[in-house]
């Protein structure tokens, strides 16, 4: 499944033939049933079976441990075509995808964990997200001390807490929980959890606007017993250690991003095709032959092909990883303002339950929500201007 720079450059092109391929049949398989998971908001299982089967739920698994040793390039193409057919089963993948894009460099989680993590991928498709957001504190990207506890033991740590959004929670076999220990200046980060380990329950309270197949439904952890060694990734609270570096950072705005920009392309492609069905008899010909909805839908190109330049830049090595976040503002504005498009186009038919446009303009409206949000972004990249300046006046 990888394409590794070993092979000939004409081998090298049977394969991403092949890949593309493969990922246009998957997505359109899963747009067909994607209809029915924004109903009924169930885990999407038999998406996920089909992924694995095909390599996908290990495509960022280093090749030396059985996965497809993915680079990010290759990882977006993934997720904007699996995005397209189904959204939620392609966030869900993003968290997948970046957990083990960078696992096996942790120069603190075990060895022998690092394996099992990439091995159950492997072989079981076996899916791992970090669970962080809590009902008091919000999302640690603000800042603030967790309120889950874990508590050092002689048997090992015992875990006890809450975790909202927990994105993919009754398809995850491995969680990373975010929590701090009892000590004084106490450690703050990820413990790694099973999921049969007693003591875990889900609350099914996610019942969202848009995305409503991740299962973000909350996480309750109750005493719950795991080994010394499964704090994998965790610092004193007074020298805390930046969970992503700046490419873990890229890597997370390039996929995020990749999911709304290819829900706005699933909300274009159904709107052309409506504007070319649509026959008025008072016109005599397809809407589509209008001015009007021809610029409408020049508009709505020429930010997905804004968003195009911009995710695949990223993902060649192009963009600064200081510019990530920018990324992920522009890229997700650019879609909610083409799904508005489309929806200003097409009216009545566009809002209605009977068509897919609705699904697209709730799920991308979604995008607004993951972190960094917008004020955090606009605020940061102001900062930066004002401090560049001080700098230059003040050496």
């Amino acid at each position: 499944m990888s394409l590794s720079s070993q092979y000939p450059p004409l081998l090298r092109s049977v394969e991403v033939a092949h890949f593309e391929a493969l990922l246009e049949r998957i997505s359109t398989q899963l747009a067909a049933t994607a209809h029915l998971y924004d109903e009924s908001g169930a885990f999407p299982r038999d998406n996920f079976k089909l992924l694995h089967e095909h390599g996908l739920v290990a495509l960022t698994v280093p090749k030396a441990l059985g996965g497809g040793g993915a680079n990010l390039a290759q990882a977006r193409k993934a997720i904007s075509a699996i995005a397209k057919g189904e959204p939620s089963t392609a966030l869900i993948l993003v968290m997948q995808y970046l957990q083990h894009a960078r696992l096996q460099d942790s120069k603190t989680w075990p060895q022998a964990l690092r394996t099992q993590v990439a091995e159950d991928a492997v072989s079981n498709g076996a899916l791992i997200n970090a669970l962080r957001v809590e009902p008091d504190l919000g999302t640690p990207a603000r800042g603030g001390l967790p309120a889950t506890i874990a508590r050092r033991t002689a048997a090992g740590w015992r875990i006890s807490g809450r975790k909202i959004y927990s994105t993919g929670s009754h398809g995850l076999t491995w969680l990373s929980v975010w929590a701090r220990s009892t000590d004084e200046d106490p450690l703050v980060g990820a413990w790694l959890v099973h999921k049969d380990t007693p003591g875990i329950s889900i609350i099914e309270d996610w019942d969202h606007l848009g995305m409503r197949a991740t299962c973000s439904h909350e996480v309750a952890f109750d005493n719950v017993l795991v080994p010394l060694d499964h704090a994998v990734s965790v610092s004193l609270w007074s020298a805390p250690q930046p969970e992503l570096d700046g490419d873990g950072f890229l890597w997370m705005s390039v996929l995020l991003s990749s999911v709304y920009d290819a829900v706005a392309q699933a909300a274009r492609d159904w709107l052309v095709g409506w504007l070319e069905q649509r026959k008025p008899s008072n016109l005599g010909a397809a809407l589509s032959t209008l001015p009007r909805f021809q610029e409408t839908v020049g508009q709505i190109d020429t930010l997905l092909f804004a968003n195009r330049s911009l995710l695949d830049a990223a993902a060649e090595g192009h963009t600064p990883a200081s510019n990530a976040a920018q990324l992920k503002f522009l890229v997700t504005s650019n879609a909610i303002r083409a799904v508005e498009l489309a929806i200003e186009a097409s009216g009545n038919p566009g809002l209605s339950r009977h068509n897919p446009l609705q699904r697209h303009y709730r799920d991308v409206l979604c995008s607004r929500v993951h972190t960094p949000q917008n004020d955090t972004v606009l605020q940061g990249v102001g900062k930066a201007v004002f401090t560049q300046r001080q700098q230059k006046e003040y050496p």
